[in-house]
């Protein structure tokens, strides 16, 4: 299976989690948005030198996990190319701050190695929940919800569009590889001399299907706004489950679980 195969896969792969039938899957997806950007905002927050307090914050991805049967390894597997660039944001901290401010086992532990142990996990966190959402909603029931909470149409369309059309876009591009390595055989890659006529092509050919695309949707009524699948209200459970959400958000942000662990047992 070549790279192109695999990502084509992939891509499928999203749209078979977001298929799934679990208590999770069913939330409106405009809350379920909405408590996303709300976590993510929640574990940002945190100090740099916070790392006691970002770490609990992971009980609620692992909830969200087990409620929506969604495979933690699928989650990693897919922030694969995503992760390194996160784990990379703050690598050069220990060369700047060079504070000391614990230690373990007789070991400093410097402002800066903590500071970057924050970020990354903060991150981690980040890509986590927003992979949830995606696995867990679908891009049609996410437009939905965008369009429920009155984003822009031509944004919203522009998003699912962008979505659906990475497939076509990626078979062109499978098609030209392929035509390149009949004529040139034994060639690893495309040679750098070739990059500019292969990249014309990609969109002269990119832009063809895409009037055929467009041309395809005015005949079928299409007009500016697509009529998304899922647009329900959000119903009394949908409350719920932000209110609940939300609770355990501002407790595990403000509450500071170890000591709080640590009292009951004393």
């Amino acid at each position: 299976m070549n790279r192109m195969d695999q990502a084509l896969l992939e891509l499928s792969e999203m749209d078979d989690l977001a298929s799934m039938d679990s208590p999770l899957h069913r939330r409106h997806p405009a809350v379920k948005l909405l408590v996303t950007v709300f976590y993510i905002a929640a574990v940002v927050s945190f100090g740099k030198y916070d790392l006691p307090g970002v770490l609990p914050m992971a009980l609620i991805p692992a909830i969200l996990f087990a409620a929506g049967g969604i495979p933690v390894s699928t989650c990693f597997k897919k922030m694969r190319f995503a992760l390194p660039l996160v784990l990379a944001v703050g690598v050069f901290n220990p060369f700047f701050d060079r504070t000391v401010f614990i230690r373990i086992g007789g070991i400093p532990v410097t402002g800066g190695v903590l500071s970057m142990l924050t970020l990354m996990a903060k991150g981690v966190l980040s890509l986590m929940a927003a992979f949830i959402m995606m696995a867990s909603t679908g891009i049609d029931s996410l437009c939905a919800g965008l369009r429920s909470l009155h984003v822009p149409k031509t944004a919203v369309s522009l998003l699912l569009l962008t979505w659906r059309y990475i497939s076509v876009m990626t078979k062109e591009l499978s098609v030209m590889t392929d035509a390149y390595h009949l004529r040139a055989p034994g060639q690893k890659g495309i040679h750098v001399s070739a990059w500019g006529s292969f990249l014309g092509q990609l969109l002269l050919r990119s832009m063809d299907r895409a009037g055929e695309l467009y041309s395809a949707m005015r005949l079928r009524g299409f007009r500016g706004e697509f009529y998304y699948a899922g647009g329900r209200r959000a119903g009394v459970r949908d409350v719920l489950f932000a209110a609940c959400f939300a609770a355990a958000v501002l407790v595990l942000r403000f509450v500071h679980v170890g000591e709080l662990v640590g009292g009951i047992f004393v």
